[in-house]
């Protein structure tokens, strides 16, 4: 829990760091020498400045509890159900009452422990290799960072432990509007299932699934490229007026991954619109549409493509790819990844999938929400229903 509040804490200066890097590339003499004096967390920190830093984590809090968008929220409750107390399921926004605990010495000690060379990456874009090395020899190698130069003794090297589960929060939404028209009251639930890592060579075919599934919001515009002819519109959104929502999301890790479907609908809806969502998560073991399939990975293809011709994010993919592979895969052979993806391979990848249990995080109205065995009885069924419920009185 404490390494979570540092990041928290640390954001702002980690922000800083980047953004230097990236402005300054013509005094990258200045900024590697800067750098290399620890000047963005060194002792120099004021008490009001870490007090300035606190109070931004603690509007972030707030804003996270009355924003009108749930994404964020039903994110970290996926993997807290996902990963029940270790590792990526542990909690990134932290605790109202802990944000008083961090101190300099706290900032320092974590600093020693996790920003260290082997766990850091020099990025560059623009800039000559050998110029870069130079600089690097010069203004990095041998200096003393102000945390000090003691071991590290506290580094956690724990590996994911997907558990399955639910994560559920009651919680009036029908006043979340931030102006006078409101928003109607919904229910938002995330069904999820482990997929794999991105060092795994299913990590290409999963990436392929999550854009053939595509989704998102009822009032999109649409146009080139949004993904109405996904599953998730035609299938979804297309079929059932009273869904609001229905968008797919992979996230990807160094020892594990997670696909899941966010679908939001009226709190009297919510049975029905969770059987939805089982039925197309059973639906990605079946057949594979030749065409459904090459439009997803042009797609894939083409996001992939038009991201890179940004500077910055090139260069936060070399520093990505590097520190989590220790190589950079070119987007030409990326690119290729994605055309060797035949219907097979992302049948197999689904099917392996919905094998393991389910994670399941809701938000909103539950009254109406099946129960979690129900949730995996019907994943563990042929056409994703949801077993039968009989009642005597309403």
């Amino acid at each position: 829990m404490k390494q979570n509040i540092l990041v928290e804490l640390l954001t702002f200066w980690k922000n800083w760091h980047f953004r230097l890097l990236l402005d300054l590339t013509a005094k990258m003499k200045f900024c590697l020498h800067w750098k290399s004096t620890g000047v963005f967390v060194t002792a120099r920190h004021q008490d009001e400045e870490v007090e300035m830093t606190r109070m931004a984590v603690q509007f972030e809090l707030e804003d996270l509890n009355l924003r009108p968008d749930p994404e964020p929220l039903l994110t970290e409750m996926i993997h807290e159900a996902a990963y029940r107390e270790n590792t990526v399921g542990l909690h990134r926004f932290c605790p109202t009452e802990n944000i008083a605990k961090i101190n300099r010495e706290v900032l320092h000690s974590y600093l020693r422990n996790y920003y260290t060379p082997d766990r850091m990456v020099l990025a560059g874009v623009g800039v000559e290799h050998e110029h870069l090395v130079d600089c690097a020899q010069k203004y990095l190698l041998g200096v003393q960072p102000a945390w000090g130069s003691a071991e590290a003794v506290d580094v956690d090297r724990s590996v994911a432990q997907y558990t399955g589960g639910i994560a559920k929060l009651e919680r009036d939404m029908s006043n979340v509007s931030l102006g006078p028209t409101p928003i109607p009251e919904l229910t938002h639930i995330m069904v999820g299932l482990e997929s794999c890592s991105f060092l795994e060579e299913d990590f290409i075919p999963f990436a392929v699934l999550n854009m053939m599934m595509g989704g998102g919001g009822s009032f999109s515009a649409g146009g080139p490229g949004k993904g109405m002819f996904s599953r998730l519109y035609l299938n979804v959104l297309n079929r059932h007026h009273w869904m609001y929502n229905a968008t797919s999301y992979h996230h990807s890790y160094e020892d594990t991954g997670l696909l899941c479907i966010h679908a939001s609908a009226d709190p009297r809806q919510v049975r029905e619109m969770v059987e939805i969502i089982t039925k197309e998560f059973i639906l990605m073991g079946g057949t594979v549409d030749t065409v459904e399939l090459e439009r997803a990975k042009t797609q894939l293809t083409s996001m992939l493509m038009m991201n890179l011709e940004s500077r910055p994010v090139i260069f936060e993919d070399v520093g990505r790819q590097v520190l989590a592979t220790r190589s950079r895969k070119l987007p030409h052979e990326l690119c290729t990844l994605i055309r060797n993806v035949k219907p097979e391979d992302v049948k197999r990848v689904a099917s392996k999938m919905l094998r393991g249990k389910p994670a399941v995080a809701a938000l909103g109205d539950l009254t109406d929400l099946p129960t979690y065995e129900h949730i995996q009885t019907a994943l563990s069924s042929k056409d994703g229903r949801l077993p039968r419920t009989y009642r005597l009185f309403r």
